[in-house]
């Protein structure tokens, strides 16, 4: 048996890293208000999204998750379907010419990243920023968005501080001088990756405004043909209450925030799912089965037929469960508060405790993959990935527990108020990845590299041997033979 609440001393404060279900259910739903995101999370969000979800707090954060909740409806998931069948189509074709001569060695993690970045490009703005082929010159967007995570991983401490300070000083115009005569290199190349993003977000954003200016033939000429979630946005703004309907600002920060809020984790997933059924063969082959037997009655799956599949669902929502690309998030206290457990504690003067006092100002670190692992919860295998296990009732542990994640009694993607608005959305784009993917090509592990994964804001993988040269942390990458299914 474990603590499943723990005091930490982490950069000179006090912390609570915290899984047990029955806190949890009270940091993220029933005292949400009490437990915010830090501070330096919306300041630092705000200045590199501009007021988006990921940057805002209280009525701001609910108004604009008002209006983008009908957004993501299965609904307009089930129209988003043939956009990423198509953008999806793009990336198989290109392997298959990768692969056509023979098994390859192909860096998937790469692909996986420009194919994530595409789906939303297509389904999430309606804009195009890569053909997916092996030749085509990388749009500036893309060249960003691929860096950011790792550049503003390289600021996690010191963003932490300087951005939440120089966030209070004068003008804008003022605090970007000062940016711009900070001696600081890293900080340098997030405000160019920030501008690059921005001035694209306008761009895109100035397009789609004509466009609506001038009909609904002109929206549906473009890429995503109106039904893409920037439109459907739009629209629903145009005909929105004062009170209700968001500004030009809270728009493009949405452009923003759902961009990156997507990318990196789609990518992440569907690399480790690749990766993991190159561990596992006969899971691949099994999963290939199905797939083939679906092609073969429906052809390309319709919304329900392909989220209906029983094994590609379970390997989906292991992964999850085992290897969620976000381990982490935290959230501040902002007064004193009675946080109650499911199971008591021992404190240091060895008496049991049925709730903790966290002061005002905590940082509560919430343990995602602690939780989704927990073998209280969900068994004494807890820790090995196992598909089968949700191709038959789950323990009674698990919906005893009741953990407040949004998706299937996970914490992958939280719950309450913040949980992830696209949770569906990203589940569909990963399924029709994967249906395609192991329909035509068989996944394995090279030979002689050993594939390790960290976690730097987002698990990534890399090569073993390559950790620890040098200064510079090893560029992610994941080289999987890649051979086509005959």
């Amino acid at each position: 048996s474990f603590a499943q609440l723990t005091k930490k001393f982490i950069l000179q404060e006090n912390q609570l890293y915290v899984f047990d279900p029955k806190a949890l259910h009270h940091v993220l739903v029933k005292d949400q208000h009490i437990y915010e995101e830090t501070s330096s999370f919306i300041v630092g969000n705000q200045i590199m999204f501009g007021p988006g979800l990921l940057g805002t707090l209280g009525d701001q954060h609910r108004k604009q998750r008002k209006m983008l909740n009908p957004v993501f409806s299965i609904a307009h998931m089930r129209e988003m379907v043939p956009t990423f069948y198509s953008v999806a189509y793009k990336l198989r074709n290109t392997l298959v010419g990768k692969v056509d001569k023979g098994p390859q060695e192909i860096d998937v993690l790469f692909w996986m990243t420009r194919t994530a970045l595409e789906l939303i490009g297509q389904s999430g703005l309606g804009y195009s920023f890569d053909p997916l082929t092996e030749d085509a010159v990388a749009h500036p967007y893309s060249i960003s968005t691929k860096q950011f995570v790792p550049v503003s991983f390289k600021l996690l401490f010191p963003r932490t501080y300087f951005l939440a300070t120089i966030s209070k000083i004068g003008t804008p115009k003022f605090r970007r001088w000062l940016v711009n005569i900070v001696p600081w290199k890293t900080l340098h190349h997030l405000r160019d990756i920030c501008d690059i993003v921005h001035n694209t977000s306008v761009e895109i954003f100035e397009s789609k405004k004509r466009a609506l200016a001038s009909g609904d033939k002109a929206l549906e000429a473009q890429i995503g043909q109106g039904k893409d979630i920037l439109s459907i946005l739009m629209r629903a703004n145009m005909t929105a209450s004062a009170g209700d309907s968001l500004t030009e600002a809270e728009l493009l920060g949405q452009m923003s925030s759902l961009t990156f809020a997507a990318m990196d984790t789609t990518s992440s997933a569907l690399s480790r799912i690749l990766w993991l059924l190159s561990t596992h063969p006969d899971v691949q082959d099994k999963l290939r089965q199905e797939i083939a037997e679906a092609r073969k009655q429906h052809g390309d799956l319709a919304y329900d037929d392909l989220v209906s599949l029983p094994y590609l669902d379970a390997v989906c929502r292991e992964t999850l469960r085992v290897y969620p690309p976000v381990s982490t998030v935290t959230r501040t206290t902002r007064q004193d508060v009675v946080m109650p457990l499911s199971k008591p504690i021992q404190g240091l003067d060895g008496k049991e405790m049925h709730e903790v006092l966290v002061p005002n100002n905590t940082n509560v670190i919430i343990g995602i993959l602690a939780a989704n692992r927990n073998p209280e919860i969900w068994g004494p295998d807890s820790y090995e990935w196992k598909p089968d296990r949700w191709l038959k009732p789950l323990p009674e542990s698990v919906i005893d527990a009741h953990l407040p994640g949004i998706y299937s009694h996970l914490m992958t993607f939280i719950g309450g108020s913040r949980a992830c608005i696209g949770f569906k959305f990203s589940q569909l784009e990963m399924k029709v990845v994967l249906f395609l993917l192991v329909e035509s090509f068989k996944f394995s592990l090279p030979k002689d590299k050993e594939i390790v994964w960290q976690m730097a804001g987002i698990a990534s993988p890399t090569l073993k041997s390559e950790i620890g040269k040098g200064k510079e942390t090893p560029r992610s990458k994941l080289p999987l033979i890649v051979e086509r299914v005959q």
